[in-house]
């Protein structure tokens, strides 16, 4: 064999090696608690967990807290739980509660693990599930999926209804699903009444509004009173010693709340990050 027959055989090798994805390390999954779902190639990568809040400091949200909180420990213990869509307007502390719970119970349970999976990777699930399959026994996974909507050229909510449901896809009983939307449904409602094409109108609506209902849980998260805002302002302010009077806090909050035109939790973060830096107190 020549030389120009080894550089041709090599360049094939190569870009056979490239095609076949090497297999996913599942010894990395003891390195963390906390991972994201990436794909082309499909591969779990660790996180540190950077959150500067604790979940004694999310206020205004008690009882969905200690749903989700008991949903999650139990589920950590091993025992079985449901899974969680939390629906509600922005900034109100959804993707927060979600994170700083698993933070708080993984630390007594380090077989609590929490993987983020994109809403344009949700296609890809079944791969992760597999992977998911070969793991410990005594692992329990979190899939975790932010901000999850579906635009009517998107089927990718078959593929997620079909795994709350159970059925030819079939999920391990050691996962269970989180997800947060500003959305209850997770459709549209224009989406939902524009189905003139659809041979049963009437049942593409319902198959795409009841995905929904194949979560156990379903937690509301509301826009903040006033009184909810300063308090959780308040409640930020004194746990980082800002140094500034109570009054002069709430006058400086209303002004900050008032250019943006809304009252949340991220407002409040904001509003703390700047009163921060001028103090200049390190966070």
């Amino acid at each position: 064999m020549n030389s120009f027959e080894d550089n041709n055989l090599k360049r094939i090798a190569d870009a056979l090696d490239r095609l076949i994805p090497s297999p996913i390390n599942l010894q990395n999954l003891n390195s963390s608690n906390l991972f994201i779902w990436k794909t082309n190639p499909d591969q779990l990568i660790g996180l540190e967990n950077s959150s500067l809040l604790t979940l004694e400091m999310l206020i205004g949200i008690n009882h969905n807290k200690k749903v989700l909180y008991n949903n999650t420990l139990q589920f950590a213990k091993g025992f079985s739980a449901n899974n969680v869509l939390l629906w509600g307007a922005r900034g109100t502390g959804k993707s927060s509660l979600v994170k700083l719970i698993h933070n708080k119970i993984s630390s007594d349970y380090n077989s609590l693990k929490l993987i983020q999976v994109k809403k344009e990777d949700i296609s890809s699930l079944d791969r992760l599930l597999s992977i998911l399959k070969q793991t410990q026994n005594n692992l329990n996974f979190i899939i975790y999926c932010d901000d999850l909507s579906f635009s009517d050229e998107n089927d990718d909510f078959k593929i997620l209804k079909v795994l709350l449901d159970g059925g030819l896809i079939e999920k391990p009983r050691n996962v269970i699903f989180y997800c947060t939307s500003n959305r209850k449904h997770l459709i549209p409602r224009d989406m939902s009444e524009n189905v003139s094409s659809s041979i049963s109108p009437t049942q593409e609506v319902e198959e795409k509004v009841s995905l929904s209902d194949r979560f156990g849980l379903i937690l509301g998260f509301y826009p903040f009173s006033q009184d909810q805002f300063i308090e959780m302002i308040i409640n930020y302010k004194n746990n980082y010693k800002i140094p500034i009077s109570d009054d002069e806090t709430i006058k400086e909050a209303i002004e900050w709340q008032q250019t943006r035109g809304a009252r949340s939790g991220r407002v409040a973060w904001q509003f703390i990050l700047f009163l921060a830096g001028k103090f200049e107190v390190n966070l």
